[in-house]
C-alpha cells in the first residue's frame, strides 16, 4: 500500500468535490470559483456552495475551518454525464489528477473506488460500482448504497467475491452532532416516540433522514407506514416490542418545505418530558463527511467491510418497504439482510 491511498473518484457533482476537498489538498480561491460567472454550471459547487461551508472565517477565505483528513490523494476522476465538470474539479487540485473517459480507466491503478452521489436515487450505484468491485478495489458508494434490496445484495455479492471491502455511509449517520442528541434520550425517560423532520421528496435524501433515525434512535426496524402525497412523505417506523427502542416507534416527515441550510431536526418525547435538537445542517455536514472518510481510510488499510455498512443496508430495506406501504396503505414488514 503507498504512503497515501490513491483515489478514483467516480462523479464529479457537489459530493465528489465536497468530499474531494476534504481529503486532498487544493486550491481554495479555485474552489471558491472554479467557474467564470456567466459560464453554464450543473452543481453548486461550481459557483462555490462548498467553499462556503469549509472556509466560514469572515476575513481570510484561504482558512478552512472545517476538519480534514489526511491519507488520500486524488490520483483519477471521472464523470458519466460531463468530462468538462471532471475537468474543472482537476483545475481545483491543481491539475494533478487525471480525468479519465470511463469507468475502466478510473478503477485502474488505485487502492480506493469514491462513487459519489448529491442527488441522485443510487439507480446507477450497481453499474459504477461494478468494475472496481470485480477487481478487488475497496469501494465506497455514496447514498443511497443502491435503489433498491435487490441491487445492494448483488454489490455484497460482488464485494465478497472479490476480497472487496465496501461501504456505504450517509452523513447524518456519521454526524457528531446528531450522536450527541442521541446522548440525552434518557432525559426523557422511557423513551416513548421520536420525530425527524427533513430530507426532502427525493430518496437522495429521504435516505439521509433514514439513516438519521438510525443514528439516534437505534436500528432494528420492524414494520413500516407511509402516507402523503409525495414519495415517502411521512414514515412511521415501528420498532415491535424492543425495550430499548422508542415504544410508539418514529415517525420521518420527509416534506418539509424549505428548511434552513438543508438542516434536519429530531425530537424525543417520554414521560419525562421531550427535548429537541439544535438544527443539524450544512454547517455540521462537514464533520460528518470526515468521520466517512476516516471510516473509509480504515476500511482501505483493513481490507474490511465496515459493520456500519449495515445500517445503510437497513436504510435501503426500509426505503423499500416504505415505498411498497404507500402503494398498498397498509404496514410492510422490513426485509433486512445480513
Amino acid at each position: 500500500m503507498p504512503e497515501k491511498i490513491r483515489v478514483g473518484l467516480i462523479r464529479c457533482d457537489t459530493h465528489g468535490a465536497y468530499y474531494a476537498a476534504l481529503m486532498d489538498e487544493h486550491d481554495p480561491l479555485k474552489l471558491r470559483n472554479p467557474v467564470q460567472m456567466g459560464e453554464p454550471i450543473r452543481h453548486s459547487w461550481q459557483r462555490g456552495g462548498a467553499h462556503f461551508y469549509f472556509y466560514t472565517h469572515y476575513a481570510d477565505p484561504t482558512r478552512i475551518m472545517v476538519e480534514t483528513v489526511d491519507g488520500f490523494e486524488l490520483k483519477k476522476i471521472y464523470d458519466d454525464q460531463d468530462r468538462r465538470d471532471a475537468q474543472i474539479l482537476a483545475d481545483v487540485f491543481f491539475g494533478k489528477p487525471q480525468v479519465c473517459d470511463s469507468l475502466d480507466d478510473v478503477t485502474d491503478d488505485v487502492d480506493l473506488v469514491f462513487i459519489s452521489d448529491c442527488n441522485g436515487d443510487g439507480s446507477d450505484h450497481l453499474e459504477l460500482a461494478r468494475p472496481g468491485l470485480e477487481k478487488g478495489v475497496p469501494t465506497f458508494i455514496d447514498k443511497p448504497m443502491a435503489f433498491s434490496l435487490a441491487d445492494v445484495k448483488t454489490i455484497l455479492r460482488l464485494a465478497e467475491q472479490n476480497n472487496a471491502p465496501v461501504t456505504s455511509v450517509s452523513i447524518l449517520r456519521a454526524l457528531p452532532n446528531a450522536g450527541l442528541f442521541a446522548r440525552r434520550l434518557p432525559e426523557v425517560g422511557q423513551l416513548e416516540f421520536g420525530t425527524i423532520q427533513g430530507g426532502g421528496t427525493h430518496l437522495a435524501g429521504h435516505i439521509h433522514g433514514i439513516s438519521l433515525a438510525i443514528h439516534i434512535f437505534g436500528n432494528g426496524v420492524r414494520s413500516v407506514r407511509c402516507m402523503g402525497d409525495t414519495q415517502l412523505q411521512t414514515i412511521h417506523l415501528d420498532y415491535g416490542d424492543q425495550q430499548d427502542r422508542p415504544r410508539r416507534g418514529v415517525t420521518i416527515n420527509s416534506d418539509v418545505g424549505n428548511v434552513w441550510h438543508c438542516a434536519f431536526h429530531a425530537s424525543a418525547y417520554g414521560p419525562k418530558g421531550a427535548i429537541h435538537s439544535p438544527p443539524l445542517s450544512d454547517y455540521d455536514f462537514p464533520f460528518g463527511a470526515a468521520e466517512i472518510l476516516k471510516i473509509v481510510r480504515n476500511m482501505v488499510h483493513t481490507r474490511q467491510t465496515p459493520p456500519i455498512t449495515q445500517d445503510m443496508v437497513e436504510g435501503i430495506a426500509i426505503a423499500e418497504a416504505a415505498r411498497a406501504a404507500q402503494e398498498s396503505g397498509t404496514s410492510v414488514d422490513v426485509d433486512v439482510i445480513e
